[in-house]
């Protein structure tokens, strides 16, 4: 009798010999059949794994993107049934192939389509009013506290992050530039949004989340920080869903 590991490993990996003691339900062989299936299995994992990383299978192409996804499929295969939750490895995993050195950003375009997919399963939770933040006086502010909504995901990248992900979907025609750009993604309806934040808003929005006061996460990004602008964001998107001051 196979064991289920020997299953899973010869299924998830075309290169494997089909198990010798694999047989059909009238006790014949099932080489071809095994086969059959395990390509049908190949073929929706990589679909899926396309579908949960689209700006990633765009940069690729669908050739590439295809034979990259064989090999994750052989080091990572889906733990769960839930395929939402699997390809957690796979910004990582492009990190360690040699051949994608020419697109060293392209672990990072991954992270922000892992961070679309977190955002848009992630809990609801109702927004603040902005009149509820811009109603505190200076000192009241400076030791408030807010809570960011579940589905808020931050990315700081060495590369123009955000552009290069809009036009890897087609949404601008215009090359990305060339500067290093920090993401936040938000989910202010029902749909994650990708937005670039400020200059050093992301240390900002990241000590919020950690649950710093207003004053001290503005200290912590150093002289000169103006939070307006990322406060400003957060709160449009609907991200600060609390308020304690």
């Amino acid at each position: 009798m196979i064991s289920q590991s020997a299953f899973r490993h010869a299924l998830t990996d075309a290169g494997q010999p089909v198990p010798e003691t694999l047989v059909d339900g009238a006790g014949r062989p099932a080489g071809r059949r095994f086969s059959v299936y395990r390509n049908n299995v190949a073929v929706s994992l990589s679909e899926a794994l396309e579908t949960g990383f689209p700006a990633v299978a765009a940069l690729l192409g669908a050739a590439n993107f295809a034979r990259v996804a064989a090999r994750f499929l052989r080091q990572h295969p889906p733990g769960s049934p839930l395929l939402m939750t699997w390809g957690g490895q796979f910004p990582a995993f492009l990190e360690g192939l040699d051949e994608l050195d020419t697109m060293p950003w392209l672990p990072d375009v991954a992270r922000s389509d892992l961070a679309m997919r977190r955002a848009y399963h992630a809990a609801d939770a109702a927004p603040i009013e902005p009149a509820e933040l811009l109603a505190l006086d200076e000192e009241a502010l400076e030791r408030a506290r807010v809570t960011l909504a579940p589905a808020v995901q931050l990315i700081a990248s060495r590369w123009p992050l955000a552009e290069i992900r809009s036009y890897a979907l087609g949404e601008t025609p215009e090359r990305p530039s060339s500067g290093a750009q920090d993401i936040v993604v938000t989910r202010p309806e029902f749909d994650p949004v990708v937005s670039a934040l400020p200059e050093r808003g992301h240390a900002f929005a990241l000590a919020l989340k950690a649950g710093m006061p207003l004053g001290a996460a503005v200290t912590q990004c150093g002289a000169g920080f103006d939070p307006a602008p990322t406060l400003a964001l957060l709160l449009g998107q609907g991200a600060i869903t609390g308020l304690i001051s």
